[in-house]
């Protein structure tokens, strides 16, 4: 099992959300973050100056097994991209176990 994290622009979410449920990641959790990124430079806006060094996202965690993972980096890469900075980060790690509470199964199982 692997546990896979995005942090994509908000504007991309729905997108990147219709992506995973075309591969058939029914599951995942999501919230707002603020990071700070590559950027320096602060944009004007009808002569007002904003700072872009701290960053809205959005943040995505998904647990799927192994057979999963390919499809699943492969649709938020597509869904996500924009070809312009701050399209974002994907992270994968190892998950050792996971339980669904309700019925206590362990592993694989508890992921369908």
């Amino acid at each position: 099992m692997k546990k896979i994290e995005a942090i994509i622009r908000k504007s991309k979410f729905d997108q990147v959300r219709d992506a995973l449920l075309q591969v058939e990641v029914n599951f995942f959790s999501y919230w707002d973050v603020t990071g700070v990124g590559n950027e320096k430079k602060g944009h004007v806006y009808r002569g007002v100056s904003y700072s872009t060094t701290d960053i809205q996202r959005r943040y995505i965690s998904i647990v799927v097994s192994d057979a999963f993972v390919d499809r699943t980096i492969e649709a938020i890469l597509k869904s996500a991209y924009t070809g312009n900075v701050g399209d974002g980060k994907i992270v994968v790690s190892e998950v050792l176990e996971a339980y669904r509470i309700r019925t206590r199964e362990k592993g694989q199982e508890s992921l369908n």
